[in-house]
């Protein structure tokens, strides 16, 4: 009887110390949710004051792609968010969880592509003539690419994204003198470059490699900042982070997704970003069309190369 009543003290005093772990580890958890929602808030909050960004709800049939992948349209603009708003840059970011995988395909503005709809014209007028659903469906039919999210960055976002993560700036290499059309002027040399002048950078194109030259630039910096977040482990900054871009994005992705994303580029073992520009070397030509200079390319060529990279 005696040792019943041992058995019996003893299972309670287990059951308590499951309790209590149990218990503390519910509230580390509702502490770190609460913090996490805490910073995203702040972020949000330090940016509305600055955003003039009209918020659209576009429409977006985006698929699941079938090899596992999440695909991100990626649109820049500069043009407050407005429905008519211009595409100034066009890229497609690729995550692959069972993989571990991040890749960047970067489409340059003049490439000539069948529209739906619409007849040929240049990508970046695909935005224009019907937002980003548009853009998915030319993406979709010239390439085979099935894109789950869109997500609109105003360059305002960009700016306020790179002070907030990077206070004394982004250390970049500028390869020559550049100030025309992008409101600032930049001296050649390694320095540390704000987001206003990070964003002239990533925008200049007045040189004779034109627009080839900044879509390398736009890729260079994407795959910088993305070094610098891991490499001064980012993850507690990350809700704050997200909060702060918010207000400048238009996107049909939440902020759970975001922050989910973030987490695991910056926790993960393999951090490299893989990227390609399209159309690729060898399948495109310049071309003047109804007085209009284009890129014109090998659609099927540069097809098999994006399927190619992607599959990876």
């Amino acid at each position: 009887m005696r040792s019943e009543r041992q058995e019996y003290q003893k299972q309670k005093k287990k059951n308590r110390k499951w309790k209590r772990f149990f218990t503390t580890i519910f509230i580390l958890f509702a502490a770190v949710f609460a913090y996490g929602f805490y910073q995203y808030k702040q972020g949000v909050s330090q940016s509305t004051e600055r955003a003039n960004v009209q918020k659209v709800d576009y429409e977006f049939n985006g698929d699941v792609d079938q090899e596992g992948g999440t695909n991100i349209l990626l649109l820049g603009s500069d043009s407050r968010g407005e429905e008519k708003a211009r595409a100034d840059t066009i890229m497609v970011a690729r995550y692959h969880p069972d993989n571990g995988t991040y890749k960047l395909i970067s489409f340059m503005r003049d490439t000539y592509l069948e529209i739906p709809g619409y007849g040929q014209g240049r990508i970046n007028t695909a935005f224009l003539k019907g937002g980003p659903e548009l853009v998915r469906e030319t993406l979709k039919a010239n390439f085979g690419l099935d894109l789950q999210y869109y997500a609109i960055v105003d360059f305002e976002g960009f700016v306020q994204l790179v002070d907030e993560a990077f206070p004394e700036g982004l250390e970049i290499d500028v390869e020559k003198r550049m100030s025309k059309n992008i409101g600032v002027t930049l001296e050649p040399g390694l320095q540390r470059l704000d987001g206003k002048h990070l964003l002239g950078y990533v925008r200049f194109r007045q040189d004779a490699v034109g627009d080839f030259g900044r879509v390398e630039r736009q890729q260079k910096v994407v795959k910088k900042i993305a070094e610098e977040l891991t490499s001064i482990q980012s993850v507690p900054k990350l809700p704050k982070l997200v909060g702060v871009v918010t207000p400048f994005v238009n996107t049909n992705m939440d902020a759970a997704d975001m922050v989910f994303i973030g987490k695991d580029f910056i926790t993960s073992g393999n951090r490299e970003i893989s990227s390609l520009r399209v159309p690729v070397d060898g399948a495109w030509q310049n071309a003047n069309i109804n007085g209009a200079s284009v890129l014109a390319i090998d659609v099927q060529k540069n097809r098999e190369a994006i399927q190619g990279f992607i599959s990876k």
